[in-house]
């Protein structure tokens, strides 16, 4: 008796609902293939491989050590020549001294052959010789241009009879 009394009472509560769902079925939303979104995974791929290029850029290129610090890192091949340039004008210049017992210019030991290079400077850079007594002298590379670049620096280095390069003001 119980039960007849329950499910009685279900059947008077549950008169006054109406269902949600409606017969045929209704579609809210429809299924969206995949092959709309290709083009947006393409330009996310694309997106994605560009910036991990520039962060590789930036952070392996830019900031390579450099030679000498405030100076780019795209400098320190041409400091480098420079520093090799200088070297080789010392020894010709000892080399000249150790002949002749007297200090020459850069043309004077272009010209003999005591040295052989064929240029008088290197990207921008040019060389002189200044000769103090007898067997002192000292090579000195100068930028004459300032770069408008905040980050490119061109150092005036010098190159004494000790064969030391320094970086002089």
């Amino acid at each position: 008796m119980l039960r007849i009394a329950a499910i009685d009472r279900m059947e008077r509560v549950t008169a006054g609902i109406v269902s949600k769902r409606t017969i045929p079925r209704e579609v809210l939303v429809s299924r969206v293939s995949a092959g709309h979104n290709r083009p947006m995974k393409s330009i996310v791929s694309i997106i994605v491989v560009a910036a991990i290029l520039l962060g590789v850029y930036y952070y392996y290129l830019k900031r390579l050590p450099t030679t000498d610090s405030g100076t780019a890192a795209t400098q320190a091949i041409s400091l480098t020549g420079v520093r090799s340039d200088l070297l080789q004008i010392g020894q010709a210049e000892r080399g000249n001294i150790a002949l002749n017992g007297k200090c020459s210019s850069l043309d004077e030991l272009i010209s003999s052959g005591a040295l052989t290079m064929n240029r008088s400077g290197r990207d921008g850079y040019t060389y002189q010789i200044s000769c103090s007594g007898g067997s002192d002298f000292q090579v000195i590379a100068e930028h004459p241009g300032a770069s408008t670049d905040p980050g490119v620096r061109y150092p005036k280095l010098a190159l004494d009879a000790t064969m030391q390069i320094q970086e002089v003001q």
